[in-house]
C-alpha cells in the first residue's frame, strides 16, 4: 500500500524516502480547548466560540494535503471570521506538516475538467482573500510547508516558522510552475533568491525560512503551544505584533544559502534560462555544478514558463498574479509536462520523466506565450 506521501503529495518527488529522516519526529502539540464547527474527523476544524478564529488542517496521515472540499471550507470560514473575529490562526494537525501540497495525481488523472479547474480557481481565490485579510492572520508553519500550504500561509500578515519547518516550491520537477501566488512573493525576496528557489525547488529548513523572508517570525516548536494560548488569550488584536516578537528567537543555525547568495545573484541575473545555465557553467564551483545537475532534471518547458512568470509577476499585484497563474494552471491541465511529471514521480515512480521537448532550445517563444494567453471572458479568474 502506498504511503500518504507517495499517494498525495508531489512535493517530495524521488527524494521522499531519503529526506524523511530529516524531519523531526516530535510529539504533536494540542491546540487550546475550544469548540469546533465540525466533527474531529473533519478534514478542516474551525472554531465557533471565542472572538478569536482558528482553522486546523486535519489530515495528518496525508500531511494535511488539501483538496477542493477543504479549500471550500477554509474559504467559507475565513469570510465569516473576517467579520466576527479579532484575529485568525491557521495551523496543521500533527508534528510533521502544516500542509504539504495538494492531490496533484487526482488533478492530472482527471485532466481539464470543471472540478480540476475549480480546485485551482477556488484555491487562488482563497490565496487572494488571505493576502487582503482585514484582521491579523497568523500562519503557524510548523513542519512541511509546500505547494498549497505555501498559498495558505505566505500571503498572510504573519508567518511563524519553527525548527521543524521544511519549505519548498518544487513544481518544475513535475512539469508545473510555482503557483499559489509564487509569481508575487518569489520575485520580492532578496536579490535573485526567489528565482533560484522557483527554478531549483531548493528546500529551506528551520531558520532558513526566516532568513529568506518567507516567514516573519521564528519560534522553537516546543514553544508553539504556549504561543497559541497567548494569541487566543490576547485581549487586543493590536497586541499581536508585540506578542509574536516576545516568542520570536534567533535561529541557532545561520542561513544555509548565505555563503552562495552572491553567486545566486550573479548567476541568476541572466535574461533567460539559457543564460543562467551558461553562467553556472562558467562559474565552475561545486555549488554551480550541483545546481546545474538539479536544473537538468527539471522540465525545460516549466523552467521557461517559470522564468517568464516571475519576471512578469515582479511588476503585478497579488490579484493580477493569481489571474495570470490561473491561465497557466488551465493550460497545464490541457497540454504540458504536468501529467508526465506526476506519472514519473508519483504513479510509476520510475523517476525518468520524458519531457516534451527534452531540450531548452526546443521550447519556442510561441509555446511559452501560449501558456500566458487570456482565457475566454467567462473562464477567467474573477477576484
Amino acid at each position: 500500500m502506498q504511503s500518504p506521501i507517495q499517494r498525495l503529495v508531489y512535493t517530495f518527488g524521488h527524494r521522499t524516502c531519503s529526506q524523511l529522516p530529516l524531519i523531526a519526529a516530535i510529539s504533536s502539540t494540542k491546540p487550546p480547548t475550544m469548540a469546533y464547527s465540525a466533527r474531529q474527523s473533519s478534514s478542516v476544524l474551525a472554531t465557533e466560540s471565542s472572538n478569536k478564529g482558528m482553522i486546523i488542517l486535519n489530515r495528518p496521515k496525508a500531511l494535511n494535503a488539501i483538496n477542493l472540499e477543504m479549500v471550500r471550507k477554509i474559504y467559507k470560514h475565513l469570510k465569516k471570521s473576517e467579520k466576527t473575529k479579532s484575529l485568525m490562526i491557521i495551523k496543521g494537525t500533527g508534528d510533521k506538516a502544516f500542509c504539504a501540497g495538494g492531490d496533484v495525481r487526482a488533478l492530472v488523472e482527471a485532466g481539464p475538467t470543471d472540478e480540476s479547474k475549480s480546485f485551482f480557481r477556488e484555491e487562488y481565490s482563497t490565496n487572494a482573500l488571505i493576502g487582503n485579510y482585514k484582521i491579523p492572520y497568523i500562519a503557524i508553519i510548523d513542519g512541511i510547508t509546500m505547494g498549497g500550504g505555501v498559498g495558505l500561509s505566505v500571503h498572510g500578515q504573519y508567518r511563524v516558522a519553527t525548527d521543524r519547518t521544511l519549505f519548498a516550491m518544487p513544481e518544475t520537477a513535475i512539469g508545473l510552475f510555482p503557483d499559489v501566488g509564487g509569481s508575487y512573493f518569489l520575485p520580492r525576496l532578496q536579490g535573485k533568491l526567489g528565482l533560484y528557489l522557483g527554478l531549483t525547488g531548493y528546500r529551506l529548513r528551520g531558520g532558513d525560512v526566516f532568513y529568506s523572508g518567507i516567514s516573519t517570525h521564528y519560534c522553537e516548536s516546543s514553544k508553539i503551544p504556549e504561543l497559541e494560548t497567548a494569541l487566543l488569550n490576547c485581549p487586543d488584536a493590536d497586541d499581536v505584533p508585540e506578542l509574536l516578537q516576545k516568542f520570536h528567537s534567533t535561529p541557532e543555525k545561520p542561513f544555509s544559502l548565505q555563503p552562495v547568495l552572491e553567486q545566486i545573484n550573479k548567476n541568476f541575473s541572466a535574461d533567460s534560462v539559457e543564460g543562467i545555465l551558461e553562467n553556472l557553467q562558467n562559474d565552475g564551483s561545486e555549488w554551480a555544478k550541483k545546481t546545474l545537475e538539479t536544473l537538468s532534471k527539471m522540465s525545460p518547458t516549466s523552467m521557461k514558463v517559470t522564468f517568464r512568470q516571475l519576471e512578469l509577476g515582479s511588476q503585478l499585484s497579488l490579484a493580477q498574479c493569481l489571474i495570470m497563474e490561473y491561465r497557466l494552471a488551465v493550460r497545464h491541465l490541457e497540454c504540458s509536462d504536468f501529467k508526465e511529471g506526476v506519472r514519473a514521480l508519483l504513479i510509476d515512480k520510475d523517476q525518468k520523466p520524458q519531457w516534451q521537448p527534452t531540450q531548452l532550445a526546443d521550447v519556442t517563444e510561441e509555446h511559452v506565450q501560449w501558456f500566458f494567453r487570456k482565457l475566454p471572458d467567462t473562464e477567467e479568474l474573477k477576484l
